[in-house]
């Protein structure tokens, strides 16, 4: 008995993390080439395989059969062996599906962009028909058949209100790109993208900071398991399970992130945090000063503040890659605003917040050798804190009070 996910790279693949915790099997990993692909599926050694990137339409001439839907989508991502019966089902359809309607985004009457010509971009496509899109124009990135380019979306479709991503544009370690320049699109109301690492593409973080409802892909990998593992054993899942799957997953893959005044306590409660969670912890600017081989006062006096922020936004950029961490980030990092967008790919950013008379000084903290210049650099710094944090724990009493707000805070954050 045989299970997996079969697709060309899969190193950062959490299907076998989903599937083992859905069902009583081991879920197998099996990256093939086009070459290894045709002697996988004629040989037949397994009981039922998921299929993506970027096999989806590749697999349907070695199957024997087809689910109606699947056929109508004209892309496969589930099969299953029945007696050497190959069997193909689309339980995208029903991940991407859950997904809009999970978080809110409402297609019905509206115009919809969908991003890509691949086989996730067929099951995007046959759900926003179901759900009652009212035009749904594929974009693709050359010019192609009942396609349009870029350029032409820009001119002829800046009236959509649904912006779908089903291309890998943004992916990891790509995470830098993004698909589509929102600015163009005024009446925009709602921005999917089914990729899901990072946890947030710059995709959704460029909707989330316009104010538009975005949604990522994890829930959508989920979805569409918890519908695979039930073709796969002929079995009934409740839905709840999607939630009871995706939430420890979120909170596990998730970063936390403390922002916050140098002397308030971020390393101090990060430490606990991570303790308490089961985190790796990390503190940026350690990890400077083993970049930087001094300390960070003497490498501000000789080489100044711009030298150091360029050194910081490397290592911020380097960290935020990486998943289930506490950060604990320098008081200064909320100066340059592409530190917050890396690090809300994988990471939740609090807030520990501490009044200024509470704050340490000295003791290596260039900016803040006494109390007068802290004070002067909290309220400089207050309007970017507010501005970058999504939630907020004070930290003005005990260690345990500040520690119980930031635990809170995350909580919620990810509910």
């Amino acid at each position: 008995m045989r299970y997996g996910l079969i697709g060309e790279k899969l190193g950062h693949s959490f299907s076998k993390i989903i599937h083992e915790q859905l069902a009583d099997y081991t879920y197998d990993l099996i990256p093939l080439t086009r070459d290894e692909l045709d002697a996988f599926l004629r040989e037949k050694q397994f009981s039922a395989l998921n299929v993506t990137i970027p096999y989806k339409e590749t697999v349907i001439p070695y199957l024997d059969e087809v689910d109606s839907r699947a056929q109508k989508i004209g892309a496969v991502n589930t099969v299953v062996n029945r007696n050497g019966r190959l069997c193909g089902y689309n339980t995208d359809f029903y991940g991407f599906r859950y997904l809009l309607q999970k978080n809110g985004i409402d297609v019905a009457g509206k115009k919809a962009l969908v991003l890509g010509k691949g086989g996730a971009s067929k099951a995007v496509i046959a759900v926003l028909e179901e759900l009652g899109a009212s035009e749904i124009i594929t974009v693709y990135y050359k010019e192609y058949p009942e396609t349009v380019t870029y350029a032409e979306c820009y001119k002829n479709h800046a009236d959509a209100k649904i912006i779908v991503n089903t291309t890998p544009v943004g992916m990891y370690p790509n995470s830098d790109d993004c698909p589509i320049d929102l600015d163009r699109f005024t009446a925009l109301e709602g921005v999917a993208d089914v990729v899901y690492n990072p946890l947030r593409t710059q995709l959704v973080l460029e909707a989330e900071k316009r104010g538009i409802r975005a949604a990522g892909g994890l829930e959508m990998l989920v979805a569409q398991a918890k519908y695979a593992v039930e073709i796969f054993l002929d079995t009934h899942l409740e839905d709840a399970r999607i939630a009871e799957i995706n939430t420890p997953l979120l909170k596990e893959r998730s970063n936390l992130v403390l922002v916050g005044m140098s002397g308030g306590g971020k390393s101090t409660i990060g430490k606990r945090a991570a303790e308490k969670l089961g985190k790796g912890f990390v503190d940026t600017d350690e990890l400077i000063i083993e970049r930087i081989k001094m300390p960070i006062a003497e490498f501000f006096a000789k080489e100044g503040e711009p030298a150091f922020r360029e050194i910081e936004t490397k290592v911020i950029h380097e960290v935020s890659a990486q998943n289930n961490l506490v950060i604990a980030t320098g008081g200064g990092i909320i100066k340059n605003p592409l530190n917050v967008e890396y690090l809300k790919r994988n990471g939740r950013l609090i807030w520990l917040k501490r009044d200024a008379d509470l704050l340490q000084t000295g003791n290596g903290r260039p900016l803040a050798p006494d109390q007068a210049a802290a004070q002067k650099l909290y309220h400089e710094r207050l309007p970017l804190y507010s501005a970058a944090a999504e939630a907020i724990a004070e930290n003005n009493g005990t260690l345990e009070e500040g520690l119980s707000a930031v635990l809170h805070s995350y909580e919620s954050l990810l509910k």
